[in-house]
């Protein structure tokens, strides 16, 4: 990016007036798993950032032509991901700044794990295999109408996710039901909690109705 950028600033953060009169703007939308690497014993630690890219700059023609040389540049790097799809208007109402031009970057992050050392043991290990799941559904309100961009979080866990445009969210890597913990959804001032227990009686994918308030 900061080749084609050349000397336009790179800012990261939220893609107002301010940052797009600054040159390149990257903000950060979420993180997710990344595919797994090839080659090599060690197999690094790793996961995915996507990024929503924007560009500024002396006059709209540069600003167009500097985001297309940024798109081009990253169709050039084979781990990079360039979705052109369109920018969903909740996101950009979320981030309570006036549509404009850009593309989401997904590329991978990883850390090289550090050697490990071989203990030479005299008894028998005995090791037990946690088996993980994949947790996925929609959350919807009056009507089964689907509800984007509600916040759906595993508190024990530490994970959390936001719903698409069709009010889906997935968890990809997750323990077996009993060990989930609660499952909270939030969404427009309101907050619906399920336990382990309700989690384990509903078949995948869930369908997850949020009680709304009427305006």
């Amino acid at each position: 990016m900061s080749r084609v950028a050349g000397e336009a600033p790179v800012y990261l953060g939220v893609p107002d007036r301010e940052a797009i009169e600054r040159g390149v703007c990257l903000y950060l939308l979420e993180l997710g798993p990344a595919p797994p690497a090839r080659g090599g014993r060690r197999v690094p630690l790793q996961f995915s950032v996507c990024y929503l890219v924007t560009a500024g700059a002396g006059s709209p023609e540069q600003a167009h032509r500097l985001l297309g040389e940024l798109v081009f540049s990253a169709m050039e790097e084979a781990e990079f991901e360039v979705d052109l799809t369109p920018v969903p208007a909740t996101l950009w109402a979320g981030l309570r700044v006036p549509p404009r031009p850009g593309f989401r970057l997904r590329l991978p992050v990883r850390r090289e794990r550090p050697p490990s050392v071989v203990h030479h043991v005299r008894f028998p290990v005995i090791t037990q295999v946690v088996s993980t799941e994949v947790l996925f559904g929609c959350v919807v309100g009056p009507g089964d109408v689907p509800i984007a961009d509600a916040l759906v979080e595993l508190p024990s866990l530490s994970l959390a996710t936001r719903t698409d445009d069709q009010g889906c969210f997935r968890f990809p890597r997750v323990p077996p039901m009993a060990a989930l913990g609660r499952l909270e959804v939030r969404a427009k001032g309101e907050l619906l909690a399920l336990g382990p227990e309700a989690l384990a009686a509903e078949p995948q994918p869930l369908l997850i109705r949020l009680p709304l308030k009427e305006d």
